[in-house]
């Protein structure tokens, strides 16, 4: 601004010095002053247009910051969800329905219910296949081809 003052100083030195009828000084004097005032007024419009446009920017960029932490937290928590470090998913299919579900390895559980048909279906974490060949075969299952090849086998 100091600039901009140093200007019209100037500028109302120079005509003081070049007009020199009263009346026309008088004039240009005041018309000069008028403009000037009205250049003023249009830049402390645009200013003020300026800082509130800069304040409304503010205020969505912080609202878009919220969001996007909101959404990060989020995304954190699908990935807990999808990566699990602790627990493994088991794909089960039910020999009952053949409904396929999935649930936590847990060695400790025995057996589980069919989301499905709500039949219990027992489990082996131990994946000894000698076991159930001792055990014998508990019935007809759709999995496996055994009680099939014995009754063959016994029909010869």
């Amino acid at each position: 601004m100091a600039i901009l003052k140093n200007e019209y100083k100037s500028f109302l030195d120079d005509i003081e010095k070049n007009i020199k009828n009263k009346e026309d000084l008088e004039y240009v004097k005041e018309r000069f002053t008028k403009f000037v005032d009205s250049v003023i007024e249009q830049m402390d419009n645009i200013l003020e247009y300026k800082k509130d446009e800069i304040e409304r920017l503010e205020d969505a960029q912080k609202l878009m910051t919220e969001k996007m932490e909101k959404m990060e937290k989020i995304i954190d928590n699908i990935e807990k969800d999808i990566y699990v470090e602790d627990g493994f998913d088991f794909e089960i299919i039910c020999p009952y329905c053949n409904y396929e579900f999935v649930i936590d390895v847990d060695e400790n559980k025995s057996e589980v219910q069919c989301p499905e048909c709500n039949n219990t279906i027992e489990l082996d974490w131990t994946g000894d296949i000698e076991d159930e060949e001792s055990d014998g075969c508990s019935g007809h299952c759709h999995g496996c081809s055994s009680c099939k090849d014995e009754e063959d086998n016994e029909d010869m």
